[in-house]
């Protein structure tokens, strides 16, 4: 960036002219340098977070997880134990599926970690979302919201299947994509998600922390309307004193600060759709839950209403964790997705 500035200065020095031509340059093109730019800072980040692990071997060993299946993970830390550990691990790609708000930047941490493991993590950001280019407010169903996991999993390969993990609203996403792309799932992970039934909406489940949809229509003012506001509200977002009450309550400071000026506004009509989900297709896919016990927005009664009314296959807890365990608790957050990929 430094270098890229003073080459611009020195060709303002030469002709003033070519502030106009900068100017004049297309959107598409300083879009894409922005792109790229986005993508080398969390090139930067993830580089920087296997670092300090090498300096932190330990800290996977010092932490516990609970869970609802026996079995416990082998230390990984000796890197000769590697291949037999990646033997057990029949589907070796992770697809990472943020939240309301977030995009792939959030998961860098735990990009860095599965990559140390020996596996292929890929994070998506989905449509308006991150920095993918849509205008949020244009984003008013579940599918154009998981256009880019409904797309990647059209290009993946017939003989190859993805662990699909979904982070809180992100959860309806891999919701559709276990109804109509379940052959290409070896497992869904629901991390404090909206793991929905059929007929109802994401929305409701943050029902209980935001109030009803008809009442957070009426009176919130957090709000946006995107088309006027004579017309239906088409997102929202919250401030940044409440997103980080609701959200980052154990984070580290630094993430915070990484959230507070990557996230987003949430787009409203994916959040308010109804989900149609069958017996045949979502009902027989491995599904698997991941509750976050110091969550201000899904509170773990929330989450145990969500396994209960819905079960999956396993259920694991996460002590010390707000709703965003790949901020809060890295490391046991990853260990847990070792443990499920290495489920039979």
């Amino acid at each position: 960036m430094g270098n890229r500035f003073i080459c611009m200065t020195k060709k303002d020095t030469k002709d003033n002219g070519s502030k106009s031509k900068r100017m004049g340059r297309s959107q598409r093109k300083m879009l894409t340098e922005e792109e790229f730019l986005h993508r080398q800072a969390l090139s930067m980040a993830i580089h920087q977070h296997q670092l300090s692990q090498r300096f932190d071997g330990s800290m996977s060993r010092r932490i516990g997880s609970t869970s609802s299946r026996r079995g416990t993970l082998s230390d990984l830390s000796n890197s000769k134990q590697l291949p037999e550990f990646l033997e057990n691990i029949k589907t070796k790609k992770f697809v990472l599926v943020h939240g309301e708000g977030f995009g792939a930047w959030c998961w860098y941490k735990t990009i860095a970690l599965l990559e140390e493991s020996g596996l292929l993590p890929t994070a998506l950001d989905l449509t308006g979302s991150g920095i993918d280019l849509a205008d949020t407010n244009s984003v008013t169903t579940l599918v154009e919201y998981s256009k880019p996991l409904i797309d990647y999993l059209l290009n993946l390969p017939e003989d190859e299947k993805v662990i699909l993990v979904g982070h809180s609203s992100g959860g309806a996403c891999i919701s559709y994509a276990l109804e109509h792309f379940s052959q290409k799932i070896s497992k869904a992970v629901f991390l404090c998600a909206t793991m929905v039934s059929d007929g109802q909406r994401p929305f409701d489940v943050f029902a209980e922390e935001l109030g009803s949809a008809e009442l957070f229509m009426q009176e919130s003012k957090f709000l946006i309307y995107g088309n006027g506001k004579d017309k239906a509200p088409t997102g929202f977002m919250f401030e940044k004193q409440q997103m980080h009450g609701l959200y980052f309550n154990q984070s580290p400071a630094k993430d915070v600060a990484l959230a507070m000026v990557s996230m987003r506004p949430i787009p409203l009509g994916p959040m308010m759709e109804k989900l149609s989900l069958t017996p045949e297709n979502y009902g027989t896919g491995r599904r698997f839950f991941i509750q976050t016990l110091d969550d201000h927005a899904l509170s773990p009664d929330v989450q145990e209403k969500l396994v209960r009314e819905n079960p999956p296959e396993g259920v694991f807890k996460m002590k010390g964790s707000d709703h965003c365990p790949f901020f809060s608790k890295p490391q046991l957050l990853h260990k847990i997705l070792l443990e499920i990929a290495q489920i039979m």
